[in-house]
């Protein structure tokens, strides 16, 4: 049986539907250590940022425009959805789709919301090639509520409407669960971090060191250093050369502006407009009763530096 809770429930006791693709490493914001540190309580991140918030206002837009062009009847449920074998297993769904004359919801509805210089990543309009993280999702709802099928309504932009049908795929849903249990089972009630998939994650796993702790090299660190030494020296040649293209070529350009070849423009070279900063340093001297006011330690990331190897 389904059971339904109140969606201000804390976060940290549920995998949900937008945790699922960071989990499976298909994220292109979260990685399988930021879901961890959220589900343990170390760092619980307050996702904030225009596109987020233009997607959530958007939402409803998203709706009603599916709505337009389906025929369909929407019902707009805001609460949490746990699966019925899992307890740490939720959903929170966007909307429940009711076909003609049905009594009970069809469909689930995902509404979202995209840059349209993303368009090459979803496929047929109506077909199942969407991002893999919101496949994660869809086929993620369909376990925990028991339909069948999700349409994921995208708006690109403001003129690019698309609506995408996934359909429930028994074999893919167990794998997802499978991965979910165990990464419940072993990462977050074990309290054992997930491998680290970016600088990223390591700063956030390792963000103190220890000044009275040395560790011998391992043999292939050793070569790990020297390949870095390396590429650190190809990228330099690389500046350096193209500093020396640049340079030819605003010798050429001199004090014009915009450089052409057979009609098209090839380069411009311009000031962009004035930009102001506060001058910190000069405010410190001549007010320093009310610089000191405002300063705040700030603690800096640890900062990896290969030293030369023979």
């Amino acid at each position: 049986m389904l059971i339904k809770q109140d969606f201000s429930v804390d976060r940290t006791k549920y995998i949900g539907g937008s945790d699922i693709g960071a989990i499976l490493g298909l994220s292109r914001f979260r990685s399988p250590l930021d879901v961890w540190m959220e589900k343990t309580g170390k760092e619980v991140k307050k996702l904030d940022s225009l596109p987020l918030r233009f997607g959530s206002f958007a939402e409803e837009f998203v709706a009603s425009e599916y709505s337009r062009e389906t025929g369909f009847s929407l019902i707009h449920d805001e609460s949490i959805y746990i699966h019925p074998e899992h307890s740490f297993i939720s959903a929170h769904i966007d909307r429940f789709v009711l076909e003609h004359g049905s009594p009970t919801p069809t469909r689930i509805l995902e509404c979202k919301t995209a840059n349209p210089f993303a368009s090459s990543d979803w496929g047929e309009v109506g077909s199942d090639e969407v991002p893999l993280s919101y496949l994660c999702q869809s086929i993620w709802y369909m376990a925990i509520t028991n339909i069948n099928k999700v349409d994921l309504a995208v708006l690109f932009g403001n003129s690019d409407f698309r609506i995408y049908e996934i359909t429930r795929d028994l074999e893919l849903e167990s794998a997802i669960l499978q991965k979910a249990n165990l990464f419940w089972s072993e990462c977050v009630i074990k309290n054992n971090p997930p491998p680290a998939q970016s600088e990223a994650d390591c700063q956030a796993l390792f963000s103190k060191g220890d000044p009275s702790k040395t560790i011998e090299a391992k043999s292939e660190t050793l070569a790990l250093g020297k390949r870095l030494q390396l590429l650190h020296s190809e990228i330099d040649i690389r500046e350096e050369e193209i500093s020396m293209i640049k340079q030819r070529i605003m010798s050429q350009m001199g004090e014009a502006e915009t450089l052409m070849y057979q009609g098209k423009i090839l380069a411009t070279w311009k000031a962009p407009k004035p930009s102001f900063r506060l001058d910190s340093k000069r405010l410190e001297i001549d007010h320093p009763e009310i610089t000191n006011n405002y300063k705040t330690p700030v603690q800096n990331s640890r900062r990896l530096v290969i030293k030369h190897v023979n």
